[in-house]
């Protein structure tokens, strides 16, 4: 189960630094703070 949480962390943060590039800063950052708090700092929320 970690091992997916940290793999949609990943897919989360890229899509976030795609939306960073494609000027959608709100949806960009939102992405990047949510990969990040699923990512593997933030395993332990949901276990």
């Amino acid at each position: 189960m970690e091992f997916l949480l940290w793999i949609l962390a990943v897919i989360l943060v890229i899509a976030g630094i795609v939306a960073l590039f494609r000027r959608q800063i709100l949806w960009g950052i939102v992405l990047i703070v949510v990969g990040l708090i699923v990512g593997p700092g933030g395993v332990t929320l949901f276990a």
